[in-house]
């Protein structure tokens, strides 16, 4: 069964950036959607952002809007999330999520149930 593996997270003050990155063995992802979700301390699981395969649209959640990129590195099968301005509430466990029954539609709505397979997440913690 294909893994999913997520790396990049880490301490960063506010106002900071990083980059997460999500590889899998055996899938290439270029050929399913892949999203983006995290999961802070007491919290429900939200998604952050999500790339269709269809057409490489893509879904931000309105508090990252303007502020994290998501985008893909064909040549090394991965997906990139640039996060940029990092406030203390984006501090949370960063989970790469992959679509390979390609459900998802577009518009995408980045909705948690449309993803089947599931890294094992990478803290961010934002804080000075």
């Amino acid at each position: 069964q294909a893994q999913v593996v997520e790396s990049g997270g880490g301490l960063v003050q506010p106002g900071g950036s990083l980059t997460l990155s999500c590889s899998a063995s055996t899938l290439t992802l270029n050929s399913y959607s892949v999203g983006w979700f995290r999961q802070a301390p007491g919290k429900e699981r939200e998604a952050v952002s999500c790339i269709s395969w269809r057409d490489s649209s893509t879904y931000y959640a309105d508090s990252v809007k303007g502020r994290f990129a998501v985008s893909r590195d064909n040549a090394k099968n991965t997906v990139h999330l640039q996060l940029n301005s990092l406030r203390p509430e984006d501090t949370a466990v960063y989970y790469c999520a992959v679509d390979t029954w390609r459900v998802t539609t577009v518009p995408l709505m980045c909705r948690r149930g449309e993803y089947d397979r599931w890294g094992q997440g990478t803290q961010v913690i934002v804080s000075s």
